[in-house]
């Protein structure tokens, strides 16, 4: 453990990420309704040391209770229209609404017509819009980050 922490050390330190300040944090609920999992994985990546989004009190949570952020890839099926309303409507106030990737801001091809609910803003507020297919991690992180106002911004003291 100990040589695998000291790894990591290393690694933020090549990297030459700075430090996290402050105590704030911003809960971010992630739901997938119905997309290829290219945006998944690089939603994975942005843990990863080179983007640490975690430094700035940035985490996904596993309930819409815990969430600030609803974050949606995909294009929402019919499917899971129910169940993602569900979940925006269980967050607390305020909320918001990430649409990450190209199928979720209704700019894709994946999935037949007669089974979508049709672009994401279309059934919620959409407050943070992260296109690409898929949007690398940066790209990603920089979105979510430059949505916070600098009053509520994690790490701002």
């Amino acid at each position: 453990m100990f040589v695998l922490l000291r790894h990591l050390q290393r690694v933020r330190r090549e990297a030459a990420l700075p430090p996290r300040r402050g105590a704030r944090s911003l809960a971010i609920r992630h739901v997938d309704a119905g997309s290829c999992n290219a945006c998944e994985h690089e939603l994975t990546a942005t843990a990863a040391p080179q983007y640490d989004l975690q430094r700035f009190g940035l985490d996904i949570v596993a309930s819409p209770r815990h969430a600030d952020v609803l974050l949606v890839t995909g294009p929402v099926t019919t499917r899971m229209e129910g169940a993602l309303l569900a979940a925006y409507e269980a967050m607390p106030e305020p909320r918001r609404v990430a649409a990450l990737g190209d199928c979720a801001l209704g700019c894709g091809v994946l999935g037949a017509a007669a089974e979508l609910a049709g672009p994401l803003d279309r059934l919620l507020p959409v407050d943070i819009r992260i296109p690409g297919c898929p949007p690398t991690p940066q790209e990603i992180a920089d979105a979510i980050l430059d949505a916070i106002p600098a009053s509520q911004s994690p790490g701002s003291p």
